[in-house]
């Protein structure tokens, strides 16, 4: 009997002693759950709750009835979305602009990596990373504001143009140089951004490796290929596994600032398009549900990538 009793006495000690741990761990680190209050606390009041609102994407939402007291319409909006004769042109724009953002705009950030690891004088590149890194500060605003003044058809541009004898060229109402305009705007603001990131990969590679392939008489890019790449592996695909669940999102605030009607052909997005529709005309249900496949389609390409990641035997984001 007392070895019975013994025995469930050591089996519910270490119960107690892990929810006292856990207290003498919230006591102990107070002061940090402290500090990490205002984060929690924004992410839940700005991000999470906000989510409650989805519930207007299956209603005929009205603001003065409000979501309790709006009509419920089930799938009907979502329907309304594949009747839409111009979601397809606006998803297509959308495709094409965030699939040149990947294929540019994501790997320059890799290729400046490099570059700058091969630079030797350590104050050089310091400036060179700090030159590349500050227009990640600037906001879209800015950024549109200075290519509109340099590209304008009075812009630095063109006066460099009209010396050459090549003439004025309205670059900004041209079609055709739109995309190429927002990809380049990414790739100047936000490549210093990425290569910090990469940089920080590379300093995760032992030396000792670049040494043993010195001596196996490996050169420079065979070392690149060999080492460095497969020493940032994980950290490209971490990003580029984040980057699909964004691929429907392009950048409202830069697309809008840089439409005009000469160029909405092919400059119009799934972002303007609920802007539009949502803000300006009022139909928020629609663009709700608009925004939601969206959000749908993220997640399912994060997942699957992740998945892919995974089965060829590297790490993914979960």
């Amino acid at each position: 009997m007392a070895s019975t009793i013994a025995s469930q006495a050591e089996k519910t000690k270490p119960i107690r002693q892990g929810k006292k741990g856990v207290k003498h761990r919230l006591r102990q680190e107070k002061y940090l759950w402290l500090m990490a209050l205002p984060g929690i606390l924004f992410f839940l009041i700005y991000k999470y709750v906000p989510m409650l609102g989805i519930v207007i994407a299956f209603q005929k939402y009205s603001p003065s009835k409000g979501i309790l007291g709006s009509e419920w319409v089930g799938l009907a909006n979502f329907v309304r979305i594949l009747d839409n004769p111009d979601i397809a042109q606006f998803l297509w724009n959308t495709i094409i602009i965030s699939f040149y953002q990947i294929a540019f705009a994501f790997s320059f950030p890799i290729v400046l990596a490099l570059m700058l690891n091969e630079i030797r004088v350590h104050a050089i590149k310091r400036f060179i990373q700090t030159a590349l890194y500050l227009p990640h500060f600037l906001s879209w605003v800015v950024v549109a504001g200075i290519f509109y003044l340099l590209f304008r058809s009075d812009g630095s541009v063109n006066v460099l143009l009209a010396s050459w004898g090549l003439g004025p060229i309205d670059i900004l109402a041209n079609p055709d140089n739109f995309r190429g305009m927002i990809v380049l705007q990414v790739i100047w603001k936000e490549a210093g951004w990425g290569t910090i990131i990469y940089l920080a990969a590379l300093t995760g590679i032992s030396p000792d490796l670049y040494e043993a392939a010195k001596i196996d008489g490996a050169g420079r890019l065979r070392q690149i290929w060999h080492i460095t790449l497969p020493g940032m592996k994980s950290i490209i695909l971490m990003l580029f596994i984040l980057r699909l669940g964004s691929v429907l999102d392009v950048g409202f605030e830069q697309i809008y600032l840089m439409l005009n009607p000469s160029v909405s052909r092919v400059g119009e997005v799934l972002e303007t398009y609920v802007y539009r529709a949502g803000v300006v005309n009022g139909n928020f249900s629609f663009t709700t549900a608009v925004g939601l496949l969206k959000g749908l389609v993220g997640l399912v390409l994060v997942m699957g990538a992740n998945t892919l990641v995974r089965r060829w035997g590297e790490k993914g984001i979960y």
